[in-house]
C-alpha cells in the first residue's frame, strides 16, 4: 500500500489507521446511544466526513462502519494530484506538492498529506504548467542512452 499511494514511511500509513479508527469508534458508540443522543450526534459525524469527502449524501452509520484505509488515503493531495492526472507517478505527485508546484483554491499547499474537501477536489491545479505531463521526456533531456548513442555515432571526415 506504500507504493500505491507513494507513501513516505510507514507512519503514514498509520496516520491514516488511526483516523480511520477514530471515526469508526464514534460511529459504533453512536449504535450503542440512546436515540435523542444519535440523532443529534449522527447528523454531526456525517456532516463532517460529508465536508471531508468521506460520505456521499444520504449516507448512514453503516457507511461509516464499511470506511476503509484506501478510502482515508485517497483523499490525501498527494492522491488527488495523481488520480486527475497532473503527475506520472504518485511520488511524482509528492515532488509536485513539497516543491510548490500544486495550488488548492488560492493557496500553494506543500504538504502531500493535506486531506482535499470534497468542495476543494475541483480546486486542485498546477502551478507554472501549461499542460500536465505526458510521460515523453522534455526536450533536451535524452539521458544516459541519448548520451552514450552520440557518443558511438562515427565522426564525419571533412
Amino acid at each position: 500500500m506504500l507504493g500505491t499511494f507513494g507513501l513516505r514511511n510507514k507512519r503514514e500509513l498509520w496516520k491514516a489507521q488511526t483516523q480511520l479508527s477514530s471515526v469508526r469508534k464514534q460511529a459504533r458508540t453512536l449504535l450503542a446511544a440512546t436515540e435523542a443522543v444519535r440523532l443529534r450526534e449522527e447528523k454531526k459525524l456525517l456532516d463532517s466526513l460529508r465536508r471531508r469527502g468521506l460520505v456521499h449524501e444520504g449516507a448512514t452509520l453503516d457507511d461509516i462502519l464499511s470506511l476503509t484505509v484506501e478510502d482515508m488515503l485517497t483523499r490525501r493531495l498527494q492522491s488527488m494530484v495523481f488520480k486527475k492526472g497532473m503527475a506520472l507517478s504518485p511520488l511524482h505527485s509528492r515532488q509536485l506538492i513539497v516543491h510548490g508546484h500544486v495550488m488548492v483554491g488560492e493557496k500553494i499547499i506543500t504538504v502531500p498529506g493535506y486531506e482535499v474537501g470534497g468542495k476543494e477536489e475541483g480546486t486542485i491545479k498546477l502551478i507554472g504548467h501549461e499542460t500536465p505531463p505526458s510521460g515523453a521526456e522534455a526536450p533536451g533531456a535524452e539521458g544516459a542512452k541519448g548520451n552514450q548513442a552520440r557518443a558511438e555515432e562515427p565522426v564525419k571526415a571533412q
